[in-house]
């Protein structure tokens, strides 16, 4: 069986199934929790000012509902709930890049790092909407 790295760093074999699916979930919750961290300290090094409340508020938000959202999606007791989950990570990481993109137009925080936390949650948005439509996809074929 012929294999190949994704851009992720998991091992998928040609018919794109992953090889250690406990692997990959283990790697995605520490992204997702990696990646609210970094929204953290981002923020908390923006100094106090009106706009900036709002952004740091709503961005703190989103991030952290990402990772939380994920990890109970890890826990669903059927595929219907972990669709239903699976629906609001998308939501919020949706939402991360919108605010972090805010920040970056407005030049708000570092934006060496608003820019590799874009990139990250462009990455954890693009995986967990192929899990959403793939799981929907065996939801409707039952």
């Amino acid at each position: 069986m012929e294999n190949r790295f994704d851009l992720l760093g998991i091992f998928e074999d040609t018919k794109g199934k992953y090889q250690d699916k406990a692997a990959f979930i283990a790697m995605m919750k520490q992204r997702t929790f990696q990646g609210a961290v970094r929204v953290i300290k981002l923020c908390d090094a923006i100094p106090p000012a009106p706009s900036n409340q709002v952004i740091i508020y709503q961005v703190v938000k989103s991030a952290t509902s990402v990772g939380n959202n994920y990890r109970a999606a890890c826990r669903a007791r059927s595929q219907n709930e972990f669709y239903s989950k699976m629906c609001i990570v998308v939501e919020e990481a949706d939402e991360t890049q919108y605010w972090l993109q805010t920040m970056q137009a407005t030049e708000k925080g570092n934006q060496e790092e608003v820019e590799v936390l874009i990139k990250e949650y462009t990455e954890i948005l693009a995986v967990c909407a192929t899990a959403k439509d793939n799981t929907y996809k065996n939801i409707k074929r039952k």
